[in-house]
């Protein structure tokens, strides 16, 4: 086996390897063949005895036969083994990229004025939706989803396992982190959730209906720490123009909703490299999620592997030259001295 070893990493199915002394122990325990007496004597049975050679020439011829065929059932055993060798590592790239959702809880997303199938639905209940289906088109990245309303919360660390993420969100209600929107502390904490994570791969998407009316960072200081850290913010502003719900043309009047910092949203897009995004509907905004999954993503490696290679021909073409060499007819070296003689 220390030979074998210098010449395979491995085998695929070892325990076949039990099979080797098989025809050895068929051999010992099975009962031995005992010739007869003679069956026929003629009066020519002298000549013929000095045609064919008597009882135990060749042996060594016979020897040798059997340990070519036993070292022919060796390597039989060997290549049933699969015997493998490890190739070169590869590291294979795989496209991903670290996502951070920030989503508006504030008293505005309650405002009841985008239609979703066929029926009027509040700000939130929208965003939701459309948000989880983006999620289900993130196979490979991690998410992150933080919540911000009077204060800014990370409920679900960057993850692979998306499901979590969106039950988070799922579960999110309007007013859960306060009334008020606190923009700027809400891409603070991103910033401080993704500096950690490898630069060209930090992605802030923040989702809002209003200004920023609290928290302790002004929005445009948080843009630059966000510049800083090398975070992309995308920036999505949400709602109907002057809030409301518009019935035949009309808008109705809003509960007191502000307007929306669109040049505030854009400006903190431009710093940081991102891109700012006005949705007014539920189909503007799955146009704005799937403008977004068409950004060019990282490559960033994998994990190393080393692919097993296997190598069972080799000991199989060694058995059959093996058994082609056991079978073949060999020289009767008695015949060949009276040929020599005559």
């Amino acid at each position: 086996m220390s030979a074998l070893g210098g010449l395979f990493d491995g085998f695929a199915w070892p325990w076949l390897l039990l099979a080797l002394p098989l025809p050895w122990l068929l051999r010992r325990l099975l009962p031995a063949v005992r010739p007869g007496g003679a069956a026929l004597r003629v009066p020519w049975g002298e000549r013929l005895r000095a045609v064919a050679p008597p009882r135990g020439a060749g042996r060594g011829r016979g020897g040798a036969r059997l340990w070519i065929a036993a070292l022919a059932w060796a390597c039989l055993c060997v290549a049933a083994a699969r015997p493998q060798v490890l190739g070169e590592p590869v590291q294979p790239p795989r496209a991903a990229r670290d996502l951070m959702l920030a989503v508006d809880l504030s008293g505005s997303m309650s405002e009841e004025d985008m239609l979703l199938g066929g029926r009027v639905v509040d700000r939130l209940t929208a965003a939701k939706a459309v948000i989880a289906d983006f999620l289900d088109r993130r196979a490979g990245d991690r998410v992150g989803l933080l919540l911000f309303g009077r204060r800014a919360y990370t409920v679900a660390p960057l993850t692979f396992d998306r499901d979590s993420v969106r039950e988070q969100l799922l579960d999110a209600v309007v007013g859960l982190a306060g009334r008020e929107t606190a923009i700027g502390d809400a891409i603070g904490l991103a910033v401080k959730r993704l500096r950690a994570q490898p630069a060209g791969q930090r992605v802030l998407i923040l989702l809002t209906d209003g200004v920023n009316t609290a928290g302790l960072l002004d929005p445009l200081k948080a843009a630059e720490l966000a510049r800083d850290a090398q975070v992309r913010v995308h920036t999505i502003a949400f709602g109907g123009e002057g809030g409301g719900m518009s019935v035949f043309g009309f808008r109705l009047p809003s509960r007191g909703t502000e307007e929306i910092d669109e040049a505030t949203l854009e400006r903190i897009a431009d710093m940081t490299g991102g891109r700012m995004f006005r949705a007014r509907d539920t189909a503007e905004l799955a146009g704005i999620y799937a403008e977004i999954d068409r950004l060019e993503p990282v490559e960033r490696p994998a994990e190393a592997v080393r692919p097993r290679v296997e190598r069972y021909h080799v000991p199989l073409a060694l058995a059959l030259l093996l058994g082609l060499l056991a079978l073949a007819p060999w020289p009767n070296a008695r015949l060949r001295r009276r040929e020599a003689d005559a």
